[in-house]
């Protein structure tokens, strides 16, 4: 695994270490932010794998479009990290854009779910890399 790619797996896997505790103490906004912070850092990972130039945005949909791979280990996860994107703006700021989130702050499931969609695409790019390295 190259080491830049190694280096946005290690910031993506305390990212998910960070929702994993805000989770424990139920602050759901800081769980779904830090699984999105995960998942930007995961396909960063992979931009960084294929020797692209790691783009400076947030945006997971511009993110995941940048992957330069013939197989990409996100795509079956693509719709459910879309979704994450939702949680950039509005789980950081209290006077975030009115509307950003259509309930407000995000709940317990929006979390629960969160956390999960950053633990498969950390898992699945971890192997997807580790097996590239392998080789």
């Amino acid at each position: 695994m190259s080491a830049p790619a190694e280096q946005w797996l290690l910031f993506a896997r305390d990212d998910l270490r960070m929702a994993e505790l805000a989770m424990a103490e139920g602050i759901h906004n800081q769980v779904c932010f830090h699984a999105q912070q995960c998942v930007e850092k995961t396909i960063k990972a992979l931009i960084a794998h294929a020797g692209g130039l790691v783009p400076r945005t947030h945006r997971l949909t511009d993110l995941l479009e940048s992957v330069d791979l013939p197989c990409n280990p996100l795509a079956e996860l693509a719709a459910d990290i879309k979704l994450l994107e939702r949680y950039y703006i509005p789980t950081r700021y209290p006077d975030a854009l009115p509307g950003g989130l259509p309930d407000g702050l995000p709940n317990e499931a929006d979390a629960r779910e969160a956390l999960e969609v950053a633990r498969k695409s950390l898992q699945q790019v971890a192997r997807f890399l580790q097996a590239r390295a392998d080789e």
